[in-house]
């Protein structure tokens, strides 16, 4: 039998030979069965994951016990359960593993078809001011609204959906389209470099079950976009009026014009290119006093 003092010796000459890769091989482990962990509590198939641990469980007790019918019943179930599991998951896991390329810088480096091009700054301040006057319009007429800005993903299957339109984004046509009245008001509009690509948009909806009952299908819809795209999803509830903005499967909600042109400014428009920033000639010489660039600005009407 082993004693206390050689399991202890055991222990430590193990950890004297534990170097920086099994460190790396057991972190990676660790964060792998963490993930397992998170997306079986938030997903619908949380149920289903506990009982292929209960079996793994019941299997380990067969398998000490040289249960031997038992044990051979388990490993067929679990070879087969693993395909299923494939099966069952394929949403979540496609959605999450949508998520890990949106969030990984390199893989939008490597694997991204379209950036944002910086000499769209102007065109894009634009239409952030008009989406802002527009939200506040809406959202004093009751009127529901879902806009989606796009930004890195390509939405072309999404538009697919809707009615193609190539049109200025401005307050005038964001209210045309919304209005009760209109074919189109029910869909979400899809604008890309600053221009209204697609009206009467059809969106993913979310299942996410920690949303209020005072948010409907317009709010699902717009959550389950931004969890499978990078856009930036404006939403105008038609019950309450309150504006909302969902981002990476997140809704930040009750924002007045001013908040929502500061978040929209922030996520969507181009930085600065480095010949933007640069002072020109004249722009040297005439020092302080020179004439202001013509960008368009925040305004509320």
């Amino acid at each position: 039998m082993l004693r206390f003092g050689d399991l202890m010796e055991q222990v430590i000459s193990n950890f004297r030979v534990f170097g920086l890769r099994d460190v790396i091989d057991i972190a990676v482990v660790a964060l792998a069965m963490y993930q397992i962990f998170v997306f079986a509590r938030k997903s619908r198939a949380g149920q289903l994951v506990r009982g292929l641990l209960l079996l793994f469980i019941f299997y380990a007790l067969a398998n000490l016990m040289e249960l031997r019918t038992v044990r051979w019943v388990l490993t067929s179930v679990m070879q087969i359960g693993f395909i299923a599991a494939i099966v069952l998951f394929q949403p979540e896991l496609r959605r999450t593993l949508e998520r890990i390329g949106q969030s990984t810088n390199l893989a939008k480096m490597m694997f991204s078809t379209r950036k944002q091009d910086p000499t769209l700054r102007g065109a894009w301040q634009s239409a952030v001011v008009a989406i802002c006057d527009a939200a506040e319009q809406l959202s004093d007429t009751r009127t529901g609204a879902l806009m989606v800005l796009e930004r890195v993903n390509n939405l072309d299957e999404i538009i697919r959906t809707g009615t193609p339109l190539s049109a200025d984004v401005i307050p005038e046509m964001l209210g045309t389209i919304f209005y009760e009245g209109t074919p189109l008001h029910d869909g979400a509009v899809i604008i890309r470099d600053g221009r209204i690509v697609a009206a009467g948009c059809v969106l993913p909806l979310s299942n996410n079950l920690e949303m209020g009952k005072d948010m409907g299908t317009r709010h699902r819809a717009g959550l389950g976009m931004s969890e499978n795209s990078d856009a930036i999803i404006v939403v105008v509830s038609e019950e309450t009026g309150i504006i909302s903005l969902a981002k990476n499967g997140v809704l930040i909600r009750r924002l007045d014009r001013q908040n929502l042109f500061n978040l929209l400014q922030e996520e969507i428009i181009p930085p600065e290119t480095a010949e933007e920033q640069a002072p020109s000639f004249f722009s040297r010489i005439l020092g302080k006093g020179g004439a202001a660039r013509n960008v368009p600005t925040e305004s509320k009407h």
